[in-house]
């Protein structure tokens, strides 16, 4: 992908950047997915950590998520949805001085009361290892901390258990969401 990525990309459709902190690396509490870095006991000298840069290679997030087989979607409107969000939060592999993005995660809001999950994704490779619940846990603390009371989010029929082992619940009023598509 390296080679078309810079045969039909320009730097600034290449990638996303906003100001926003990078999460430091600190290793704090080995095996705590809520600390910036934590490194799961069986993944040698691999660390995991977490970013809320906004300064993404659309590229490698296009790469992520075609690995677990979304559609294609046109990089400039992925460029505006990251640009738009409220939060955005990724989570790579460190190796070395080589890292890999291995998840990724962003949320809309109102700044007060509501925010919605989109976007969420973790690779494959890192499925079934509790990677996925570490990047939930950590973006739901992030919001949190900003007095997010309300979080939603939309899922395919095959993951919401592990949304329901998250904490999440159908609406428990039996509100149905609606929807508008254009025709």
């Amino acid at each position: 992908m390296g080679f078309w990525k810079n045969l039909f990309s320009s730097p600034e459709s290449a990638s996303v950047s906003q100001t926003a902190e990078f999460e430091e690396d600190v290793a704090v509490g080995l095996g705590d997915p809520l600390s910036p870095t934590f490194r799961k006991p069986a993944s040698g000298n691999a660390r995991i950590f977490f970013s809320c840069d906004r300064d993404i290679d659309l590229y490698e997030l296009e790469e992520l998520c075609n690995a677990v087989g979304w559609s294609r979607r046109p990089l400039r409107k992925v460029k505006k949805a990251i640009v738009h969000s409220f939060l955005v939060v990724s989570m790579w592999e460190m190796r070395g001085n080589q890292r890999r993005l291995v998840g990724f995660a962003r949320a809309t809001s109102d700044h007060a009361f509501n925010a919605t999950l989109w976007d969420v994704v973790v690779h494959p490779d890192y499925q079934g290892k509790g990677m996925g619940k570490a990047l939930m846990q950590y973006i739901i603390k992030k919001l949190r901390s900003e007095d997010i009371s309300n979080i939603t989010l939309f899922a395919d029929p095959q993951v919401v258990d592990f949304y329901r082992n998250l904490g999440f619940m159908s609406d428990p009023e039996g509100i149905k969401g609606m929807f508008w598509y254009p025709d």
